[in-house]
């Protein structure tokens, strides 16, 4: 800000470009479940398929859905199977089950327990609004290069 205006506009795509990416990697994952199916978004590519259309869930070092078409889906913003925790424990403390299998078993109970009418087909969508932020902040990138250079 000290340098004005301009130099602030030249420079603010780089520093943006750099927040999209953390954001893309760190923030974006996520698995959504309801009564109908799942929707996977991993980074840049979301997933959305009914409970009918899932042969197996499982969880390896991430929840890992397989899919009718043959295909595994990875969740990397899902569940994860975690190293165990070292607690000291008396004898009267029943041993917790990590946060990774909790989960895998409720999304397990709502895989078993969906209507068989859930059908959605599986759909592979890319996230357009991150791709357009992403077109976005290269562009303005780039008209600040050329006027930089100028």
């Amino acid at each position: 800000m000290r340098a004005g205006w301009g130099q602030m506009l030249l420079l603010a795509p780089w520093v943006l470009l750099g927040l999209w990416v953390i954001y893309e990697l760190a923030f974006v994952s996520m698995v959504r479940v309801d009564a109908q199916g799942a929707t996977v978004q991993n980074m840049l590519r979301r997933t959305t398929f009914g409970w009918t259309r899932v042969q197996d869930i499982d969880l390896r070092w991430q929840l890992l859905f397989a899919l009718e078409d043959g295909s595994e889906l990875s969740c990397y913003g899902g569940p994860a199977r975690a190293r165990p925790v070292r607690r000291p424990t008396t004898g009267d403390e029943e041993a917790k089950a990590p946060a990774g299998l909790r989960d895998l078993s409720d999304i397990r109970d709502r895989w078993q327990e969906a209507p068989t009418t859930s059908d959605a087909p599986i759909r592979r969508t890319w996230d357009v609004r991150a791709l357009a932020a992403l077109g976005l902040i290269v562009v303005w990138a780039a008209v600040a290069v050329v006027i930089a250079n100028t």
